[in-house]
Formats: structure tokens, sequence, C-alpha cells
């Protein structure tokens, strides 16, 4: 028996020595990455933060800096230093191990600068990317957002406190002003960083053209911090205008089914995922393009892997969200369920009447996204604005690809 005993305590010394020489080599081979790349700039948020990405390398390229980024957002995508894009193969779920990978790529290419989407949803993952991976020395908040509430917490305030798990030690952290929670201000005290609130009146880009942009509030963060790191305004704005959008970005199509005469145009507002962001994204559509159809369509696709996002469209179905669309209809995962459910014709009796009033309801549980179009073009009798919320993944990605195979892409 102590031979035994003896024998187990020696291997477990062993495993201890290799684990602690594992450790410390990896520490020096992450510390010796971040050395090679000076500028290191991570964006946190609930929405916009691939925008973000983009918008940041594509001035960083603009000012002559060799940058490489990464977005997590609808797909994970490597942005190279001479802005050639290349998706990340996953094997498995997604780890923020990914991320010691980018910076690896970052230092090999030579770059003197990385711009990373944070990819963790929970605190002590965001702490890990930030402290122990990155240490940037810029962070920005895009802003904060009711999603994900398993994981983050049920209120603004609570997912604020989440994302301030990224505040990074001594760094910088820009966040808009309307999105300036006190959470922030306390991490960044308690670290010795700085926060700077960007305010709405102050823009880096003053004077220049972004009135054609749908969210100008990424691009005022973008400016921000690139104007702190000295950049001219002309070159921001020119890094702006030749960011490429995400494959998330709220896009349109015009597309002309063959069997009607009608037209139908096409938004993919699907990555903004929850209810406010969706708002938000449908009435930037409206106010560029005012002359799209009034008569509109909601594309509403759930996945069984987001059932507390699935719970906030029901909750905003039930608070009048849908009350301008003249149908709704389900696809996805909860498709055939929602289509069988009994749904009343009034949701709350004490609120006012006309705004609870629902759409008509239908669901289409095939995936098949030319069975789904034909579906919802026989739901309008003239030109309609179909919408599609909810989630980006299944059978959203497929609504996308077919809509830009077969549509006419609108500026």
């Amino acid at each position: 028996m102590e031979f035994v005993a003896g024998y187990v305590l020696q291997a477990s010394a062993g495993c201890l020595v290799v684990l602690v020489a594992y450790w410390i080599t990896e520490r020096r081979a992450l510390e010796k990455r971040r050395r090679a790349v000076p500028l290191r700039i991570c964006v946190t948020g609930t929405r916009g933060k691939s925008s973000v990405v983009r918008l940041l390398a594509a001035i960083l390229r603009q000012s002559g800096r060799r940058v490489l980024a990464k977005t997590t957002g609808s797909k994970p995508v490597l942005i190279l230093p001479d802005g050639a894009e290349r998706e990340i193969a996953r094997f498995g779920r997604p780890s923020i191990l990914e991320q010691k990978r980018v910076l690896a790529a970052a230092a090999r290419s030579g770059a003197d600068a990385v711009v990373v989407e944070m990819m963790s949803i929970r605190s002590e993952n965001l702490r890990a990317e930030s402290a122990a991976i990155f240490r940037p020395g810029i962070l920005a908040v895009t802003n904060v957002r009711l999603d994900h509430l398993d994981d983050m917490g049920r209120t603004k305030d609570a997912i604020a406190a989440a994302l301030a798990a990224a505040v990074p030690s001594g760094g910088t952290t820009f966040v808009l002003e309307e999105e300036s929670y006190p959470a922030f201000a306390d991490a960044a005290k308690a670290r010795g960083g700085t926060l700077v609130p960007v305010p709405k009146e102050e823009s880096a880009l003053a004077g220049a053209e972004t009135g054609t942009r749908e969210f100008p509030e990424n691009d005022r963060l973008a400016a921000a911090i690139a104007a702190s790191l000295g950049i001219a305004p002309d070159v921001i704005a020119a890094g702006i205008a030749a960011a490429r959008p995400d494959y998330g970005a709220l896009r349109l199509w015009k597309a002309r089914e063959s069997a009607h005469v009608h037209a139908l145009y096409l938004a993919s507002v699907f990555a903004a995922n929850e209810p406010e962001s969706s708002a938000q994204a449908i009435a930037s559509l409206r106010r560029r393009h005012p002359g799209l159809p009034k008569t509109a369509v909601a594309v509403l696709n759930l996945r069984s892997d987001r059932g507390d996002r699935t719970m906030q469209w029901l909750q905003a179905l039930e608070d009048g969200f849908f009350a301008p669309f003249s149908n709704l209809v389900f696809v996805g995962d909860h498709a055939r369920a929602m289509g069988r459910r009994k749904w009343d014709k009034r949701l709350s009796p004490a609120a006012d009447l006309e705004a609870t009033l629902l759409p008509v309801i239908s669901a289409v549980p095939a995936r098949d996204p030319a069975r789904i179009m034909a579906t919802l073009a026989h739901l309008v009798a003239g030109d309609a604005l179909i919408v599609g919320l909810g989630n980006v993944g299944g059978a959203g990605e497929a609504l996308v690809d077919h809509w830009a195979r077969t549509g006419e892409a609108m500026s």
C-alpha cells in the first residue's frame, strides 16, 4: 500500500509540474504576442459589435496601419491586413481559446494593430478574454440591450454589470454617452482605467457625409476611438466609407415573384435579434427608404437553443410590437408549435385597442427558403415589405442567402 501511495503521489506531482510548466509557457507566449501587436482594441456590447470592428479596421487601414481584425457575430470572420476576409472554420462549440489563435495570427502577419469582437456572454469569460488574453489598451462598448437574459441578467443594469467585466486594467473604455451605465465607470475606476463617454453632439466626423448610414451611433463610436489615436477626420470618413458591411448587417433587396405582379421588398433584420434593436433597425430602414410599401409582413425565425429570446418575442407580441404588420409568419424551430397555438384577437383589454390588435398569424414549418417565399407571396395582394426578424441562424440564414441570390440589392 505504501508503494502504491508513493507511486500515486509521485505521478500527481509529475502531472502538476507539467501543468505548471505549460501554464508558464502559455503565459510567456501570450505576452510575446501582445508585445508584437502594440495596439489592441476589443469591442463588446449587445448589438453592433461586428460593425464597429469593421469600421475600426477600415479606418486603421486607411491611416496606414497594418491591422488584423476578427468578427464573431452572424459569421466568424478573420479580416486580413489587406482587407481580404476568411471565414473561420469551427469544429465543435465556440470557445474563447479561439481568441489566442487570433492574437497569434496577428503577430505572425506582422500586424501592428488588432481589432477583435469579444465573443463571450458570461462575465467570467469576458474577464478572461480581456485580462488573460488580449489586455487591450482600448475597449469599445457599443450598447446595452435586453438579450441573453439567462446568462447576463434580466435588466439593463445587470447586463451592463456583466459587460463591465471586460473593462481593462489601465486601459481606456469608450462608450456612447446614452449607453454610459454606472457599472462602466465603477469598473474603470476600480481597475485604474479611464472611461470616455462619447457625446451625441460631438463627432470626429463633423462636416463628413454620413447621413446615408443606418446606424450613425456605430460611426460615432468608431470615429471617437480613431480620433483619440490622432487619425484625421478626412481619413476617418474615408475609412468608414470603405468599410465592408457584416453578413448580418441591415440589408434590403427587391424581388418580383414570377407568379405575381406585385413587388416584394425583402429586409434582413434577423441579426438585430431582440425587439428593441429590431424596432430601431426597421425605423432606420424606413427613414432611408421612405418609398417602401406600408403593407408589411413579419417573418419571425425562432431557435430552440434561444428560449429566452423566444419569450422576449412573445412578450413583444403581447406588447403590440407587431401592430404595424398585416401578417406575422413564424419560421424556424418553433414554427409548427406556434402555428398550432390559439391566439386571442386582442392581447390586453386594458391597453389601447388599436395597438393591441394582432396581425394575421401563421407558420411555415418548411426550411426550404423557396417554399417559405412562395407562402409569403400569397399573403399579400399588392406591393409589400417582408421583414426578417428573430435569429439569423437556421431558416434566417437560408432566407438571407436566398434573397441575396434572387433579389436586387438596394443601397
